[in-house]
């Protein structure tokens, strides 16, 4: 079977012997080699000493901030603190997988308290998405990431562009980075605004309640403290820093993998490993939250940051036997495939200059 890439059809299995086990009774063995090498087993340690460390940081940002006062250093202020509410992002991230605590609600506390009441973003939105995301990985009409938005991901999305839109499409690779600048705030209000949609939605109240206190303070401390003009520039530093961080540490991991069409199936294992990619390089388990261990986040979401570093090993080797493509590159080339690939896929959109008779004298 074969799926659809940005080089081209693809096999992503090596053709298997008859009689062979099949991947679904594989990944029970890997499931249960891993369980018994206790890479399951919780590591509250290291996250009581991960939130430790950015509430020091934090308290750092908020002390360096009343400190300067009126000053443009301010700026630098800014762009700190965005990389520091990105990383309470990554803790919500893991507490929504369950990887920090043994409680499925404690975890649920704890991400609606670190999203929410310190990042600013839907917990429940972020869950919403993200469980559809990590069941179905760039799998068409099933992964929320890969729906259109400014950014087209597949070919018959960019093809429906027009305007000024298919103008930005075809150049959609070089542009990722420069409108990651405007990603914080996207996700901001888009996760605010399914606070507000008809249906239920848990946590709704709390979760309001939260982002408007933290919204609050914010913008009162910044515009109490410094003149129109920095506070502004000050807002839109940390929320382009927020936004090229987050986008910069999730983009690499399936953009410019095989994306799978609509209607076919995969078994579990064979689905995310061969849409995901790792990222190799010093720090990286810390820069990206965990995420360069992308494959085995995705086999075992709920393994505790600390122990993707052995599972890695482990799964590896059990693709190479099974004959999986395994994925690992490092962090720049990542970047340089993604943009690679929205180059491509904006390839697809529509000139609005085009005119039919010149194109078919073209082509003669």
């Amino acid at each position: 079977m074969t799926f659809s890439a940005t080089l081209g059809p693809i096999r992503p299995t090596s053709p298997r012997a008859a009689g062979s086990v099949p991947p679904t009774s594989t990944y029970s063995a890997l499931l249960k080699t891993v369980r018994e090498a206790g890479l399951l087993r919780r590591q509250r340690g290291f996250y009581i000493v991960t939130f430790s460390v950015l509430v020091l940081a934090l308290a750092g940002c908020v002390a360096g901030f009343i400190l300067l006062g009126d000053s443009w250093f301010q700026l630098l202020i800014a762009a700190a603190l965005g990389i520091v509410l990105t990383q309470f992002a990554f803790l919500a991230h893991e507490a929504s997988h369950r990887q920090v605590f043994e409680s499925g609600p404690a975890n649920d506390r704890a991400g609606r308290l670190l999203a929410a009441g310190i990042v600013g973003i839907s917990y429940s939105w972020w869950m919403t998405k993200h469980t559809r995301h990590h069941a179905n990985p760039n799998t068409i009409g099933k992964d929320p990431d890969i729906e259109i938005d400014t950014i087209s991901f597949i070919e018959a999305d960019a093809a429906k562009q027009k305007g000024f839109f298919a103008l930005l499409t075809r150049k959609q690779g070089y542009l990722f980075f420069p409108l990651l600048t405007l990603e914080g705030l996207n996700l901001h209000y888009r996760s605010v605004l399914t606070l507000f949609e008809r249906g239920k939605v848990e946590g709704r109240a709390l979760e309001l309640s939260l982002i408007a206190a933290r919204l609050t303070l914010y913008i009162a401390a910044v515009f109490w403290v410094l003149p129109l003009g920095m506070a502004f520039a000050f807002l839109g530093v940390q929320l382009a820093i927020f936004g090229i961080y987050m986008g910069a540490s999730f983009a690499p991991n399936h953009k410019g993998m095989p994306i799978i069409p609509a209607g076919v199936k995969m078994d579990f294992l064979s689905k995310q490993v061969l849409t995901s990619r790792n990222i190799q390089g010093f720090g990286m388990n810390i820069f990206m939250g965990g995420l360069n261990y992308q494959i085995e986040h995705h086999l075992f979401p709920s393994m505790p940051r600390p122990h993707l570093r052995r599972a890695r090993e482990i799964v590896r080797e059990h693709c190479e036997t099974q004959g999986i493509v395994y994925t690992e590159t490092t962090l720049m080339r990542s970047y340089g495939i993604v943009i690679d690939y929205l180059n491509r896929v904006g390839l697809s959109a529509r000139d609005p200059f085009d005119c039919p008779m010149v194109n078919q004298f073209r082509r003669a």
